[in-house]
């Protein structure tokens, strides 16, 4: 089972101008996060730290494959993922988030990027996700060209038409 405790980073503890921490995230990582909607991935993550005064910035590179269902035939297919995200973290009295800047408590000073990790790789993941053309699920792409609408419109011409509709396909006709 993985520890999330591996992906809380204390902040007061860093010395150095620049730090550059590297995450692994696997299987083990999306089952650990509540709520998550991923459960299969592989995914190299290096996290460069900037210290400033005042404030910290926080760059993400995240690089793997995750796995997600493909949307035309459902079998699961790997999405290739790389994104490149920041973040600016600032200590204050009360931890709080607001877009891109995260006010952590000062009196703890530790920031979990865990959920960060998460949603950034959420966000690089396309909003339409199919496999290459060829390697769908053959017997589901059969079962989806004989319910598809284009078959359906051809049996239901060749049935007639509802007469119903018949005034108004004259009217059509007319124009």
């Amino acid at each position: 089972m993985c520890s999330l405790e591996t992906y809380k980073i204390d902040l007061k503890a860093l010395k150095e101008a620049e730090t550059t921490l590297e995450f692994d995230v696997d299987d083990d990582f999306f089952k650990a996060l509540d709520g998550s909607q991923l459960e299969h991935g592989s995914l190299h993550v290096s996290v460069s730290i900037r210290k400033m005064s005042g404030f910290f910035e926080l760059a993400f590179h995240s690089e793997g494959t995750v796995t997600v269902s493909c949307d035309r035939c459902l079998d699961d297919m790997q999405q290739p993922i790389e994104a490149d995200n920041s973040l600016v973290v600032k200590m204050g009295d009360t931890a709080s988030e607001d877009g891109d800047t995260v006010i952590v408590d000062e009196n703890e000073g530790i920031l979990d990027t865990s959920w960060f990790i998460y949603e950034f790789v959420m966000l690089a993941i396309p909003i339409k996700h199919v496999h290459a053309p060829g390697k769908c699920n053959s017997a589901m792409m059969q079962k989806l060209q004989e319910l598809s609408g284009a078959a359906r419109s051809g049996e239901e011409e060749a049935e007639g038409t509802d007469p119903r509709w018949e005034a108004l396909l004259k009217l059509k006709r007319e124009e």
